[in-house]
């Protein structure tokens, strides 16, 4: 088959893998509920759903990479395949909690490898000139995996039930090998490169460790930073990061060549990956929660209302990559970034109480157009920066950045939502006249326990029955909804300054033209 038409298959068959890849990050929120009815399971057991994939995913990226450079790109990204395939087979038959958490943490393996060595793939195949296009419709799979995930996983759980958000993988998760088999070429490889087998533990170590911290304190609200539950894993995070760079300097063989953090335009087209998973894409766990706890949406209409953000990566992401490659990736990166911040910025200031759609909408669409352009050229910044030599890597630590930023984004910014919630909620219901200071107290304790993600479930649960008969019932719920308010409109701020510090990093760092090959 002629060249010019096998790189487009080659395009298909990594797209629709990565779209696999991301969309089991956020495709599982949705189906939390009935997985929690089918096992009976507790909370810290249901996050584990969801965290076990993220924790072996964020883990292993850099690795694979490195093994695909080792070995060959196509034999670690097809066995990657094979080993998500397995991972979504067996978590759609789970019999508990347990092994579903196991044989997802397996399946993280597999995305993994599918993420890191597509990115290198499409990087390859395409001359320069056609570069910026590939990696837009590359990124419009990541982007539209990312934000269509409530969409999907809603549509699925309605009609097929838990197991099918993972079941529905095995299919196009075929397809995709044969493909790859017939499409992919094996990349060219050092058969004297040895395994940098010291590089490989403290790295993977390390991202397993700082992922961890912060998912210890996802968990537990209760924990300070201070907690010797999150220091322990920080502090174990750094040690190895120390290790790890004074390994890859005395090797003769460095998993990763440091001299790749001098160049200007890597550093910051990956500072923008890492804000972007901060803001914009830890943000939407919370305006997930706001549609569907606070506002009374099922878990398919949030997906549809979601289609305002991912609908334009469709159309704007391939253009986005047509430009990058036209005029480099510097403004166009920035520039979208800012045009995100000022979205966010619209949402904050027009949201009140009644939540109300109308008052996402003209944000959501800014926020849509950003994800759209920024994708492709952070994805073109990163693999024209480096030498051939160096894209399996460069590609690794980009997904790195992505996906730590978003483990990051959803902690902190969980943590401000709380603060916000609490402050609101005490300062509002110590205000209320004529009513029991004991009894405000004990309702305080109530909401807190129940926290600023339970919505309007609090209200229909046995310990609100107490203060439901009570002439200010009203007033009370409104409080609730307007500490919820307050809430999201800190985290509102902290997106809008994720975003804004990867805009001014991004036009800063990363040079105006780009690298010639």
């Amino acid at each position: 088959m002629e060249q010019s038409i096998r790189k487009w298959w080659v395009l298909i068959t990594v797209s629709l893998a990565v779209f696999m890849a991301m969309l089991d990050i956020t495709i599982v929120n949705v189906a939390l509920p009935e997985i929690q009815k089918n096992f009976s399971s507790d909370f810290s057991n249901l996050q584990w759903v969801l965290n076990a994939y993220t924790l072996v995913y964020a883990a292993m990226l850099l690795p694979v990479s490195k093994l695909g450079d080792i070995i060959g790109r196509k034999k670690v990204f097809l066995l990657g395949l094979s080993i998500f395939i397995i991972g979504s087979l067996t978590s759609g038959l789970a019999s508990s909690d347990l092994w579903l958490n196991i044989f997802r943490g397996f399946q993280g393996i597999g995305g993994a490898a599918m993420m890191s060595l597509s990115l290198t793939i499409v990087t390859s195949s395409f001359p320069e000139q056609q570069r910026g296009l590939a990696l837009g419709i590359w990124s419009s799979a990541v982007g539209l995996a990312i934000a269509g995930g409530p969409l999907i996983g809603g549509a699925l759980v309605d009609r097929l039930g838990w197991r099918s958000i993972f079941l529905v993988n095995i299919p196009f998760g075929i397809l995709a090998i044969l493909l790859g088999i017939f499409f992919i070429r094996e990349s060219n490889r050092n058969r004297n490169e040895k395994i940098d087998l010291l590089g490989f533990i403290f790295s993977t170590a390390m991202i397993f460790t700082m992922v961890f911290a912060l998912i210890q304190k996802e968990m537990h609200e209760n924990y300070l930073w201070t907690d010797w539950h999150i220091l322990s894993l920080l502090g174990l995070s750094i040690i190895l990061f120390i290790a790890f760079i004074m390994t890859e300097r005395k090797v003769n063989q460095p998993m990763i060549e440091l001299s790749i953090f001098r160049n200007g335009s890597f550093n910051g087209a990956n500072i923008a990956a890492f804000v972007l998973g901060a803001g914009l894409y830890g943000g939407f766990t919370y305006l997930t929660i706001l549609m569907q706890n606070y506002m009374g949406y099922s878990a398919f209409e949030t997906g549809v209302k979601m289609l305002l953000i991912s609908g334009f990566t469709m159309i704007l992401g391939p253009l986005a990559g047509i430009i990058s490659g036209k005029i480099g990736n510097r403004w166009l990166i920035s520039g979208a970034l800012f045009i995100g911040a000022i979205g966010i910025i619209l949402i904050r200031h027009m949201i009140k109480v009644p939540l109300e759609w109308s008052y996402l909408m003209p944000g959501f669409v800014l926020l849509g157009i950003s994800n759209a352009l920024v994708n492709p050229p952070i994805s073109n910044a990163v693999m024209s920066s480096v030498n051939k030599k160096q894209v399996g890597m460069a590609s690794g630590i980009l997904n790195v950045f992505r996906q730590v930023g978003i483990s990051f984004g959803v902690v902190m910014l969980g943590i401000k939502l709380t603060e916000g919630y609490n402050h609101s909620l005490d300062e509002h219901i110590r205000t209320i006249q004529n009513m029991d200071p004991e009894f405000k107290k004990q309702m305080l304790d109530v909401f807190h326990k129940a926290g600023a993600f339970a919505g309007s479930q609090i209200f229909d649960s046995k310990q609100a029955e107490g203060f439901i008969q009570m002439p200010a019932f009203e007033n009370i719920k409104n409080i609730v909804y307007s500490a919820f308010n307050a809430g999201i409109q800190d985290v509102d701020l902290f997106i809008a300054i994720f975003l804004l510090i990867g805009s001014f990093a991004s036009a800063l760092l990363i040079n105006k033209k780009r690298k010639p090959e």
